[in-house]
């Protein structure tokens, strides 16, 4: 397994998942709901530019390796699921949108892996599609994780609540776009065992 800064920085996202999480198990007297949801917005937020950075320090120092192809969206789809895991307790986020947001992870991730044994892996090859939907996504949920007014103007659950709708519309709009570009593959290899 190779080790240098971008992949450390991908398992410095891993680590910080629990701490999102694991905030809202704190007592009340430790840490008051406010300071909980902020502590867990901050730390959402260093877990998504290390997203982002992780792949811009990979590239840039040509340390791009096959591990840190795996860990990294393994790394994102922990974070994205463990935060709307814990706003669908907390009743800031629909279930339903959990559902179907962690559904398609699952679906794409397996699809990719089918389409990667296949020598096909090209075909469900990340799409600008799949980017803006990461994207709303991680607009959202650190406004449904801090629950409370911005600036004393900005209403952050209704903007949240509404960019987490946009990254469901998008989240099925791009499941089925690599279904879709998959589908021909899918339709030629049924039934055929490696």
């Amino acid at each position: 397994m190779p080790f240098n800064i971008p992949i450390f920085l991908t398992w410095l996202r891993v680590a910080l998942i629990p701490l999102v999480v694991g905030v809202y198990y704190l007592p009340t007297p430790w840490l008051p709901v406010a300071d909980r949801n902020l502590a867990a917005t901050l730390v959402f937020i260093v877990a998504a530019i290390t997203d982002w950075f992780d792949g811009f320090l990979a590239r840039r120092w040509q340390q791009t390796s096959a591990f840190g192809a795996f860990l990294d969206p393994v790394a994102d789809k922990l974070m994205v699921a463990g935060a709307l895991i814990v706003l669908t307790q907390l009743g800031r986020v629909n279930g339903a949108i959990a559902f179907i947001i962690i559904g398609r992870e699952i679906t794409i991730s397996a699809l990719r892996e089918w389409m990667a044994q296949i020598g096909a892996s090209k075909s469900v090859a990340v799409h600008s599609l799949g980017k803006i939907k990461t994207t709303a996504q991680m607009v959202a949920i650190p406004l449904l994780l801090y629950h409370d007014m911005l600036f004393g103007a900005l209403d952050t659950q209704a903007l949240g609540e509404y960019l987490i709708w946009v990254a469901g519309v998008l989240t099925v709009w791009s499941m089925f776009y690599y279904l879709r570009k998959a589908w021909p593959l899918i339709k030629e290899k049924a039934g055929m065992l490696p």
